[in-house]
């Protein structure tokens, strides 16, 4: 089976079953004494439905995991697998097709293409997919049915990032990884991009991890993994998870 067929299964509880797991996954940049460790033997388990918070500091490994949990760097050794398709040794094409059609990224910048409408940046993702939604539709769940015509220029930050948002989940992924989402926000308009992210995670099921070392953010998480050095130093529950305007920061 390759990374890209598409396996979709009706969707399940958070905690059910885990979608993603990792052994021993380490990456190490540089050789000799010029080698830094950006992860160290890291085990991981990510369950269905589950919104997970990796929390630490720069440098603590939490971008490099995101990377290769999303197919975009391989680990110097150990092993990944998202459902039963291995992503650690998966040839080039493999890993783009698992991208395009299971994993929606959400970054620190926007990167919208500024001579486009909020409309046609959102259509250009849903065009490559198999199974999109509407781009109308996914501006909706972000709550930006109104600025479907507005140029990225005319837009806030914060709307900028759920275009972002929306552009992400257009279509349909399993996976939604957000490095970072609201470092360029200010609080008020970072909650709104949380709220977007979160409604996306509760109304679609959509297994989602978000990277910050924002630690008012964990409170709106299943389960919160706090990483230091290369490593995965302490695993949180969270019983009771904050709505979005009540994180405070």
């Amino acid at each position: 089976m390759t990374l890209g067929e598409d396996t979709s299964q009706p969707r399940a509880l958070a905690g059910d079953h885990p979608v993603f797991i990792a052994r021993g996954l380490s990456k190490v940049y540089g050789s000799g004494d010029a080698c830094v460790y950006a992860l160290r033997d890291v085990d991981l388990e990510i369950r269905q439905g589950e919104f997970l918070v990796l929390l630490g500091p720069s440098g603590s490994g939490k971008s490099t995991l995101l990377n290769i949990l999303g197919g975009l760097d391989a680990p110097t050794s150990g092993s990944a697998t998202w459902r039963d398709h291995e992503l650690t040794g998966a040839s080039d094409a493999d890993l783009t097709a698992y991208r395009r059609e299971h994993v929606g990224f959400v970054f620190q910048f926007y990167n919208l293409i500024p001579n486009l409408t909020v409309r046609e940046n959102v259509r250009l993702v849903a065009q490559i997919a198999s199974d999109p939604m509407c781009p109308e539709e996914a501006l909706e769940l972000v709550g930006l049915s109104h600025r479907l015509d507005y140029f990225p220029s005319q837009l806030s930050g914060g709307e900028q990032q759920r275009v972002a948002v929306a552009r992400a989940i257009v279509k349909r992924p399993d996976i939604l990884l957000c490095d970072e989402p609201t470092g360029a926000l200010d609080a008020d308009t970072g909650r709104l991009v949380l709220g977007a992210i979160s409604k996306v995670n509760a109304e679609l099921g959509t297994t989602t991890v978000v990277i910050t070392h924002n630690s008012a953010i964990a409170g709106m998480a299943n389960r919160i993994l706090r990483l230091s050095g290369g490593r995965i130093a302490r695993e949180e529950l969270n019983r009771t998870p904050l709505r979005a305007e009540d994180v405070t920061w």
